[in-house]
């Protein structure tokens, strides 16, 4: 079945979710943490909840309330069964570094999206540390037998920060001071920000005692309580749709918090949106057409399907760039943001790294393919605003990854929908 967006006169309030990379982290850490740990306002979603299965495959307990999860660490071991971790890729990558510290055998497996992910970087450096490794050609389904035996490990940063974030959630664990050496050009260095704020959190520090490299000491994380922000990347979606289509304000965000995708803000404001700020709550109201932008989204790659139909109708020609790995994403989301704004009528033209978009002064509206990717859902919905036809797709509820009620929220606040 299809569900159709229309546009509309935007105007109101939405909530956006909670952090989908904080709600990730914080119950690995609480399970690993040997205590209960009460985590408040975490992300309820179709990823976080293949997180919550796989530290249970480990020993932990965890139970949902409603606006909370309890998280009881306890007897962490390998577990007896494959871990399946669904189509969340955070969840492969950071329970891989873990897994590597048991002497048993883990398999780490997912739906036909995640064995399509690289994994290479992450087994060859977990091998070189004594960790027996395979996989099928670098992707899932992946096999990891430790124990860590080296005490330095080398990753190559340029594809995914997560395996960064992966070797230094799991190094204090290894009974050793450990360094992890990241190579290559990293990307989405925030991420690993809020990994390091998250270890901190709960216990234990890594110190990045020059550019690239971290040393951690060994020890053991501690149960602490945690509170998680709302999500500047599923934010974007509304924030974009008012700079289009009205005045939308989201609440509940943190702008001290570490999260790379605040920049949406900046961004919004240097194309022409007008931005306003009342504590937790950032209201982006309509100006005009956009301004054209350069744009490099290195850091920021989750907002890149929305920047791009943001500068879809800009008034002359904007280039997003610096992100070659939004093509080892859910999706090829180069590709798919190219196929997708192509078929509404935009003027665009991926690159190696990015796009070139040439604004036009309206979409046409039409059907696209998502292929279930949540974020190209949402930025087809946003699309609509500045369609002069409905812009259609699947309706198989593939926002619940991030944006649980992202058709209803934005349905009230004047959103069309069929």
């Amino acid at each position: 079945m299809d569900v159709s967006f229309s546009g509309g006169e935007l105007k109101g309030t939405v909530s956006p979710p909670p952090s989908k990379s904080h709600t990730h982290r914080a119950i690995i850490l609480a399970a690993l943490s040997g205590g209960t740990c009460r985590i408040d306002s975490p992300l309820l979603s179709f990823d976080t909840r293949a997180t919550m299965d796989a530290v249970r495959a480990l020993g932990a307990d965890v139970e949902e309330h409603g606006d909370h999860i309890i998280v009881r660490g306890g007897d962490i071991h390998a577990p007896e069964r494959p871990i399946d971790v669904a189509n969340s890729g955070t969840t492969l990558r950071l329970m891989t570094g873990i897994c590597s510290l048991f002497g048993s055998e883990t398999v780490l497996t997912g739906d036909a999206s995640i064995r399509k992910r690289p994994m290479g970087p992450l087994l060859e450096s977990l091998s070189a540390a004594g960790v027996a490794c395979s996989s099928e050609n670098g992707k899932p389904p992946v096999m990891v037998k430790g124990p860590v035996t080296g005490s330095r490990l080398t990753i190559d940063g340029s594809v995914s920060s997560q395996f960064v974030s992966s070797l230094l959630m799991m190094s204090p664990l290894t009974g050793k001071e450990m360094e992890v050496r990241i190579t290559g050009d990293l990307v989405s260095k925030p991420y690993i920000d809020i990994t390091l704020a998250l270890m901190k959190r709960f216990g234990v520090s890594a110190k990045e005692v020059s550019e690239g490299l971290y040393r951690i000491e060994p020890g053991n994380y501690i149960p602490a309580d945690y509170t998680v922000p709302a999500d500047f990347s599923s934010a974007a979606f509304p924030l974009v749709a008012g700079a289009l289509g009205g005045s939308v304000t989201a609440r509940g965000l943190d702008l001290s918090d570490a999260q790379g995708d605040s920049k949406v803000i900046d961004i919004l404001r240097d194309t022409g949106a007008e931005i306003k700020i009342d504590g937790d709550k950032v209201t982006c109201t309509r100006r005009g057409r956009p301004k054209a932008a350069e744009i490099d989204m290195g850091d920021i790659p989750d907002l890149f399907p929305v920047i791009a139909v943001l500068l879809s109708t800009a008034e002359s020609t904007s280039r997003l760039y610096g992100a070659p790995h939004l093509r080892f994403k859910e999706s090829d989301r180069i590709a798919l943001t190219e196929r997708m704004l192509r078929t509404l009528g935009a003027d665009i033209t991926a690159t190696d790294d990015g796009c070139i978009i040439r604004g036009v002064p309206r979409l046409r509206g039409g059907r696209i393919e998502h292929e279930g990717d949540h974020r190209m859902f949402m930025a087809g919905a946003v699309a609509s605003l500045v369609s002069d036809g409905p812009v259609s797709m699947e309706d198989d509820g593939c926002w619940n990854v991030s944006y649980p009620g992202f058709p209803e929220q934005m349905r009230d606040v004047g959103l069309r929908m069929d």
